[in-house]
C-alpha cells in the first residue's frame, strides 16, 4: 500500500501544479520575484489547450484509431483497467468514466478476432469497497451477451507492470508451451508503456489503442480554434496527465 501511495504522490511534485506550489513557497520564503513569475508562467502555459493537445499528439504517436475489422487475429484480447467510477449512493452503483477500452474489447471479440477476452483486475487499496474492475467488466459483458466461458480476469492489480505479469500467468494456463499473441486494448497515450511491459513478460503484443485524447486533424486545424489558446483548468489537467505518462515512461524505460 505504501509503494502504491508513493507512486501516486511523488509524481505530483514534478507536474505543473506541484512545481508551481514549490516555486510560490520559495518566493514567499526568500522573496524571489522570479520564482513567482516562473510559477505563473508554468500554470499559464500548461493551461493552454494547444499545449495539452501537443503533448497528447507526442504521446499517442504513431497510433491512429482503426476500425475493428482491420485488426488481425490473435490468441486473446486483453483489456486493461481504468474505466470505472464509484458513484455516491447506498445502491453502490459503479458508473463508466470512459468505456472505450471495454467496448473495443467486446467489439473485437464479436468480430472473432480472438477466442478469449481477458480483463485485468485493476484495484485501489484506498477504495476497499470497490470490486476489482475485471470482475465488474465480466458482469457487464455477460449482460451484453458475451459467454462466460470466453472470459477471465486477473487477480487484483494496482499498476501496469502487475497487469502484465498477471496476464502472462493467465495466458500460460491456456498456452503453457508457446508464446501467446494478444490484441492489447488500452488508451492510446498509455499504449507505448503498456506494450513494453507486456513484451518484457514474453507476450507478443498487437496494439489496438483507443480512448484518444488528441483531436484528429480531419476535424480542423487546432491553431485556428480560439478556445485552444485560452487557459482552462481542463487543459491544465490534460497537460498534467500527459506529463505524468511521460514520467511513467522514463521510470519504466518504456520509450
Amino acid at each position: 500500500m505504501i509503494s502504491y501511495l508513493l507512486s501516486k504522490l511523488l509524481p505530483l511534485w514534478f507536474l505543473p501544479l506541484g512545481l508551481s506550489l514549490i516555486l510560490l513557497f520559495l518566493a514567499w520564503l526568500f522573496g524571489w520575484r522570479w520564482s513567482s513569475l516562473l510559477a505563473f508562467a508554468l500554470l499559464w502555459i500548461f493551461s493552454l489547450g494547444i499545449v495539452a493537445q501537443g503533448l497528447w499528439r507526442l504521446l499517442e504517436a504513431p497510433w491512429q484509431r482503426r476500425l475493428v475489422s482491420s485488426a488481425p487475429s490473435a490468441d486473446a484480447i486483453v483489456v486493461l483497467s481504468g474505466a470505472l467510477h464509484p458513484a455516491p449512493g447506498i445502491d453502490r452503483v459503479t458508473e463508466w468514466a470512459d468505456p472505450d477500452r471495454f467496448l473495443a474489447g467486446l467489439d473485437l471479440y464479436r468480430a472473432n478476432k480472438a477466442p478469449r477476452l481477458l480483463f485485468t483486475g485493476g484495484s485501489n487499496p484506498f477504495q476497499p469497497g470497490l470490486l476489482p474492475e475485471g470482475q465488474q467488466y465480466i458482469k457487464h459483458a455477460l449482460a451484453l451477451g458475451i459467454p462466460v466461458a470466453a472470459m477471465a480476469s486477473t487477480p487484483p492489480v494496482v499498476n501496469t507492470a502487475e497487469e502484465a505479469a498477471a496476464i502472462r500467468q493467465l495466458l500460460k494456463s491456456v498456452h503453457p508451451t508457446s508464446s501467446s499473441r494478444i490484441l492489447l486494448v488500452t488508451s492510446a497515450f498509455h499504449m507505448r508503456r503498456a506494450q513494453r511491459l507486456f513484451e518484457r513478460q514474453g507476450v507478443n503484443v498487437v496494439p489496438f489503442p483507443v480512448d484518444f485524447k488528441a483531436r484528429g486533424a480531419w476535424a480542423g486545424p487546432l491553431w485556428r480554434d480560439p478556445l485552444q489558446w485560452l487557459p482552462t483548468a481542463g487543459s491544465l489537467r490534460s497537460s498534467s496527465t500527459a506529463l505524468r505518462e511521460l514520467l511513467g515512461r522514463f521510470v519504466y524505460r518504456a520509450w
